[in-house]
């Protein structure tokens, strides 16, 4: 596809979004106009976002990033041959968000759990931020992740946070009963795309969310099946996109179970658009 079909198409989905909401979440303002505003904020925003990102000056045996988020210097072990063991950018614009809206989604003492954690970067910045958080993933991702939060958080953090595996849709009841585990926060960043455990993944959602639990998920579109995902997500949750960046193809959402939350969308003035 050219980038010319790519970005009608991506129009024509953002519309979609838009005008599937009545009037009234417009606020006054056209969805032409939201998205003119959406667009606008983009550029620098991301420009912001990739400039907390830096790589090492010397080359040396361990794969590593670093990132400035919380007021700390974080440093990354990756491994390359592992999707589950890179920074991805959906990661960085959760990261990014969390620091930027402390005061409204204020973390310190609250129970966050991070699924698909891979290397740990926004489990790593809720715990510098104040929270109580368990990071989770597949078993042959621990290793990695353990360094990685223990390196960045030891002597830092309010909560030294867990590490805990997490296969989606397995053995939810028994690692994480129902009755004992309550999370504030669900956190997830990239964790729809192409993939066999979908299913799985909507039940381990399901499964971590009570009633005033709130998810934040940064999620890159890049096939028919994250739209699919977040058609079936909706049967089980209200959806709010918070912020959206089209040059990334990343939107990031804030879900509650339904009849939890209302849906909205930003207010706009005209002197914004």
């Amino acid at each position: 596809m050219d980038m010319e079909s790519s970005q009608h198409n991506y129009l024509q989905n953002e519309l979609g979004l838009l005008t599937a909401f009545p009037p009234q979440h417009f606020h006054g303002c056209t969805p032409f106009k939201i998205l003119k505003h959406w667009e606008k904020e983009d550029e620098q925003i991301v420009a912001e976002i990739m400039k907390r990102r830096f790589f090492p000056a010397l080359i040396s045996h361990k794969t590593w990033e670093g990132f400035h988020f919380a007021g700390h210097e974080i440093r990354i072990t990756e491994a390359t041959d592992c999707y589950g063991a890179v920074v991805w950018p959906s990661a960085l614009v959760l990261c990014y968000f969390l620091e930027t809206n402390s005061k409204q989604y204020n973390l310190v003492d609250k129970n966050v759990i991070e699924i698909g954690a891979g290397t740990g970067l926004v489990s790593i910045v809720a715990s510098l931020l104040g929270a109580l958080v368990t990071a989770t993933d597949l078993p042959e991702l621990l290793g990695n992740l353990q360094h990685n939060v223990l390196y960045n958080t030891k002597l830092k953090s309010k909560h030294q946070p867990c590490v805990k595996e997490l296969s989606w849709g397995i053995d939810l009841e028994k690692n994480f009963p129902r009755s004992s585990c309550h999370f504030d926060y669900i956190m997830a960043a990239d964790v729809v795309y192409h993939h066999p455990f979908l299913n799985e993944l909507l039940l381990t959602f399901d499964h971590l969310c009570k009633n005033d639990t709130v998810i934040l998920w940064a999620m890159k579109f890049r096939l028919k099946e994250e739209n699919q995902f977040v058609d079936r997500f909706q049967t089980l949750f209200d959806l709010e996109m918070i912020s959206n960046f089209p040059s990334l193809n990343i939107a990031l959402y804030k879900a509650m179970r339904k009849g939890r939350m209302k849906a909205s969308l930003p207010k706009c003035s005209e002197s914004e658009i």
